[in-house]
């Protein structure tokens, strides 16, 4: 059996960065993803541009140690990213002891597709790793 997630798509916003008191190195980000919109009858339509309507899906992306520290240092918001890791999900308790749960992928390997904020006008990461 296996547990594989691959996403491509743009991150939502800077990444967020910490260490444990363990001293493991957690960066969290969240890349957003697109998919045809569809009407009730299940057909995909058209904005008012003329395009085809998309909606936005937004998966929460956790990544540990080294990798938490490559993505943490050259990912920005807008930057568009290849994720391949596992689907995980959890359980908690809020403070109104409410059962909650989450759902997020947790990162194997992150591939940078473009570089900066997405743009092509500010490339603040002239540094990043090379992809091939």
């Amino acid at each position: 059996m296996t547990n594989i997630a691959i996403l491509t798509g743009r991150i939502a916003r800077d990444p967020d960065t910490r260490e444990t008191k363990g001293g493991t190195n957690v960066t969290g980000i969240t890349v957003v993803t697109d998919r045809p919109a569809r009407d009730k009858d299940g057909k995909t339509y058209k904005d008012e541009n003329g395009y085809t309507a998309k909606e936005s899906e937004f998966h929460r992306v956790t990544c540990f140690n080294g990798l938490a520290k490559t993505v943490g240092q050259y990912c920005t918001k807008g930057q568009l990213v290849s994720v391949q890791g596992r689907i995980h999900y959890t359980q908690w308790e809020d403070k109104d002891g409410v059962t909650r749960y989450g759902t997020e992928i947790l990162a194997d390997k992150v591939d940078f597709l473009s570089r900066g904020n997405g743009s092509g006008e500010n490339d603040d990461n002239k540094d990043a790793p090379e992809i091939d």
